[in-house]
């Protein structure tokens, strides 16, 4: 961190703690094709039985 009168300057690495969370992408992937095919069940067995 380097503080410049007011402004401060700081790494990537410092602002986000060291940590880079990948897992949170993978999650909200799996949950978004999941949610379209149950969706897309639903629609699908609702027309089958009409």
């Amino acid at each position: 961190m380097h503080k410049d009168g007011d402004h401060i300057d700081v790494t990537e690495e410092e602002a986000s703690a060291g940590t880079k969370n990948n897992g949170v992408r993978y999650v909200l992937a799996i949950s978004l094709f999941l949610a379209i095919g149950a969706l897309s069940l639903m629609w699908m067995t609702g027309a089958v039985l009409n």
